[in-house]
């Protein structure tokens, strides 16, 4: 038995942001019709949840392929030379169950993540949409970057971080990386004032943005509150928005929408 086995380094180079966005159109479009099989993630918290562990499995018929994630998430890791997301994908085919690939974790959350919160973007955002806002500085804020200036022509960027430094270093890589100004903002109120696309990519615990800061229409790709212990959007912001997910009972358990009265949401 062959496996290929691909590192980060390879994963990045072989899953460009653009093909990452037209793959995951497609998958999300075979969830709909029932052609995926895609369990809820159990996930294991280490004590005082300082860290978890997670195993995501999924089946896509049309490709006879099963696959499962087990990835580790250390939100204390952001900052240091450690990703907050490590771990492997492990690809297999379902007529003997045979092991294809086994495939690093990190650049595969990363991008994927961002190109369907891209793909939300192409279908959902104004079509006049121009100015970005993004509140968090890591590896998700990069991606997210790359995503929506491929689904959007961006004219004005603008980002914050809790830690200011953060701030100004992702501001100067990322103005270099795609010859586009990218502003360093002060508070959370100063970057998402105006913007017409928000994408929150925090590990936060309590709202960083709030429904008084929010333009009418404004686009909004919440994607760092996936368990229930983390939240970035305030209650009125939840309330307010019409909420769209690719996966209903996902959604229902994450920081935000658990804490919509009524919980209604909508499909992509």
């Amino acid at each position: 038995m062959r496996v290929l086995i691909l590192n980060q380094a390879e994963v990045s180079r072989l899953l460009p942001m653009a093909e990452c966005m037209e793959v995951m159109a497609d998958v999300l479009k075979a969830l709909a019709r029932g052609e995926a099989i895609l369990p809820l993630r159990p996930v294991m918290w280490l004590p005082e949840r300082v860290g978890a562990l997670a195993m995501m499995p999924a089946y896509l018929r049309n490709l006879d392929i099963m696959g499962l994630k087990a990835i580790s998430v250390f939100p204390g890791n952001l900052g240091t030379e450690f990703d907050s997301h490590q771990g492997a994908v492990l690809l297999f085919e379902t007529k003997h169950g045979q092991l294809l690939a086994i495939m690093d974790a990190s650049s595969i959350t990363a991008i994927r993540t961002a190109a369907v919160s891209g793909v939300a973007t192409q279908l959902l955002a104004r079509k006049d949409a121009r100015d970005l806002a993004i509140l968090g500085s890591g590896v998700q804020a990069q991606t997210h970057l790359e995503a929506m200036l491929l689904a959007r022509k961006i004219a004005r960027v603008r980002v914050w971080s809790r830690d200011p430094d953060h701030a100004q270093f992702f501001a100067q890589g990322q103005s270099q990386r795609h010859r586009i100004t990218v502003e360093p903002m002060r508070s959370a109120p100063e970057a998402v004032t105006g913007a017409d696309i928000i994408c929150t990519t925090t590990s936060a615990r309590e709202p960083v943005l709030l429904r008084e800061w929010i333009a009418p229409g404004s686009h909004i790709n919440a994607v760092g509150a996936s368990t229930p212990f983390t939240r970035e959007l305030d209650t009125p912001t939840v309330v307010n928005a019409q909420l769209f997910v690719d996966r209903r009972e996902s959604a229902l358990i994450a920081g935000a929408c658990n804490r919509r009265p009524g919980r209604s949401t909508s499909h992509i």
